[in-house]
């Protein structure tokens, strides 16, 4: 029972990962395409609004914490920023190496690079350690 409950938690938290990077994207898009803000501040307020939603949704829906914001919201963003240069390191460890110059062909339709693979080698080591962190650590 605790392996189901454990399952469906972390799918909720991979929805709630799907709905940050598309609220992250969409703020991206709108500030730099729509209201032409500059790129870096576009892409800096399109992670706060992902982070702000990811917190929101993790804290009510996934985990279902009953303490406080403050202390939480802290220990969040720490999971993050560890979390975050987790996956910096996995990127630049593979691309530093002969694997960020390898591509592959997927179904003769498209080709992705060292670079792509390591990215999304990165993103995977990014959720799970960051579930993880935020079930033991922030959200306990």
């Amino acid at each position: 029972m605790q392996k189901r409950k454990t399952i469906v938690q972390f799918m909720k938290y991979v929805i709630v990962g799907c709905m940050n990077t598309a609220i992250t994207l969409g703020v991206i898009f709108v500030c730099k395409s729509l209201l032409d803000v500059n790129p870096y501040l576009s892409n800096a307020l399109g992670y706060i609004a992902g982070l702000i939603n990811s917190f929101i949704w993790n804290k009510n829906w996934v985990f279902k914490s009953q303490n406080g914001y403050s202390r939480e919201a802290i220990k969040f963003i720490i999971g993050f920023g560890i979390c975050y240069l987790l996956q910096l390191g996995v990127v630049y460890g593979l691309n530093s190496t002969t694997f960020g110059t390898y591509e592959w062909q997927i179904l003769g339709v498209f080709t992705i690079s060292g670079y792509g693979v390591a990215t999304l080698l990165g993103s995977v080591a990014y959720t799970v350690v960051n579930y993880i962190y935020n079930r033991v650590v922030t959200f306990k």
